[in-house]
């Protein structure tokens, strides 16, 4: 390495130290993202906002998935003081209790980002993850999404009726339990084996991720019946952070990270939404995928079956049942559901 580089690297280094110095509160949060992707690079945004938003008396080291813990771990390693926070799907969390599963992705719930995000503050739900993550150690701070998956078909599908019989990849829990309720034949695969099964036949559908994700991978390409926007899948992202010390953060403080997390959440969604825009854009004026959007009706056939599965998932603990009735009354004093 030459001495300029050296130099600059030093210069580099100092410049982070003193930062870091300056600062009056270092936190140390991991994201369930690996580095490079987008969602990572969106969270790493967000960090910089809240230093930016407290002239930097708060600074947080983000790290990617793994770094520190599995991602199925960051919870206990928050309550230890290992990990101070973590950006995280939080049906990771479901084995604990079930309650977590089922306010992470109420498949079927929801048909647009802004209603879970009302939901969440004006329907209890915020109030409803506090009560589920204190008991951890944990203090909710908000939620965000990558917004609504879509789906991946080889097959046309234009509704609930097409879903019966229909070889698809579905994660554990219930995603793939409301799939088989609605008549396919959900199979759990990694997401590594998603592409090789579609490819060879092993499976028709999955259920992968984001649309711009989908088409940037190839799978439309064998897949070329996408599900766009999507029906059934909405992962809630909460950043949640240690109980005690969000306790000893001054107010104002505390309203920054809030208010920064309600503006990430809103950037996030769209820059993502953007995202796929452009992609179904391009897939459609390639002419070889057709991108089918499913109607209302369509969608409210879905959600009615979902909502069964939902109150076998509320029977497995007094938490679940909470959410369960919590998410249930929203939804119908809203007319998202019958």
């Amino acid at each position: 390495m030459s001495f300029t580089k050296v130099a600059l690297a030093a210069i580099a280094t100092t410049a982070i130290t003193a930062s870091a110095f300056a600062a009056e509160f270092n936190f140390k949060f991991q994201s369930s993202d690996p580095a490079g992707n987008p969602n990572f690079e969106l969270q790493q945004g967000w960090t910089k906002s809240l230093s930016e938003k407290t002239d930097g008396r708060v600074e947080i080291e983000l790290l990617p998935v793994g770094s520190i813990v599995e991602h199925r771990e960051t919870q206990d390693a928050i309550a230890a003081g290992i990990l101070d926070g973590h950006i995280t799907d939080t049906s990771y969390f479901a084995g604990k209790d079930a309650a977590f599963g089922l306010i992470a992705n109420p498949v079927g719930a929801w048909s647009d980002p802004q209603q879970m995000f009302d939901f969440m503050s004006e329907g209890g739900g915020n109030e409803l993850m506090n009560d589920l993550l204190e008991p951890y150690g944990l203090h909710f701070i908000g939620a965000t999404t990558p917004g609504l998956e879509a789906f991946v078909s080889k097959v046309p599908l234009d509704g609930v009726d097409d879903l019966k019989g229909l070889k698809m990849r579905a994660p554990e829990g219930l995603v793939q339990q409301v799939f088989a309720a609605a008549g396919a034949a959900p199979v759990n695969l990694p997401g590594s084996e998603v592409f090789t099964s579609l490819d060879k036949g092993v499976i028709d559908a999955a259920d992968y991720t984001v649309f711009s994700t989908n088409q940037a991978q190839g799978l439309n390409d064998i897949a070329p019946h996408p599900i766009y926007p999507g029906f059934h899948s909405m992962p809630l992202v909460e950043i949640s952070m240690n109980k005690a010390k969000w306790d000893e953060l001054p107010e104002d403080i505390q309203n920054a990270f809030t208010e920064s997390v309600k503006e990430f959440a809103q950037s996030q969604v769209s820059a993502l939404a953007a995202r796929d825009k452009e992609a179904v854009e391009a897939a459609k004026a390639g002419g070889e995928i057709t991108v089918h959007d499913w109607s209302d009706e369509e969608r409210a056939k879905f959600r009615s079956i979902a909502t069964g599965e939902w109150e076998k998932v509320a029977e497995k603990s007094p938490n679940a049942q909470k959410v369960y009735d919590v998410l249930t009354t929203y939804l119908k004093e809203n007319g998202l559901v019958q």
